[in-house]
């Protein structure tokens, strides 16, 4: 890849072009650094005993939802969110956190060990000691952001 930075004192606000014949994978990761760089910061409030408090997402072990509520887990509690699982999702850097079911995200950088021995499917042991299973659906995915 090809990188050209050019500096114009004219220029009130930076401006990023991207020259390509045809989108790629790599293209699209580049959008969205960019788009994420653009968002506001990342702001995930959880709620715990009638009370907010702003979740920083790597303080974030999984986030999962269950009996029709989503909840984050962290080291210290459990909150339940107020968005659903797809928006935290949208809210959340794609190459830390990365959905294992339809009803779990896990952090990456809090998963301790895998398990591959299971026929179909991965077992995660994660930083609490809790264990994740990635569906079916999900493993060739999960392999390929894990080089597996």
């Amino acid at each position: 890849m090809k990188l050209s930075i050019k500096i114009d004192t004219s220029i009130e606000e930076p401006e990023a072009l991207i020259t390509t014949d045809r989108m790629s994978d790599e293209v699209n990761k580049i959008v969205d650094f960019i788009n994420r760089l653009d968002d506001t910061a990342t702001v995930i409030t959880g709620i715990k005993d009638e009370k907010a408090e702003l979740l920083e997402p790597e303080s974030m072990i999984r986030i999962y939802a269950e009996a029709g509520k989503v909840y984050a887990k962290t080291a210290q509690d459990v909150y339940q969110l107020r968005l659903r699982l797809y928006e935290v999702e949208e809210r959340l850097d794609s190459s830390m956190f990365v959905r294992i079911s339809n009803s779990e995200i896990v952090n990456l950088k809090k998963v301790k060990s895998l398990d591959l021995s299971f026929a179909g499917t991965i077992c995660m042991e994660l930083s609490n000691g809790e264990v994740s299973y990635v569906s079916r659906r999900c493993v060739s995915k999960i392999k390929k952001i894990l080089g597996i």
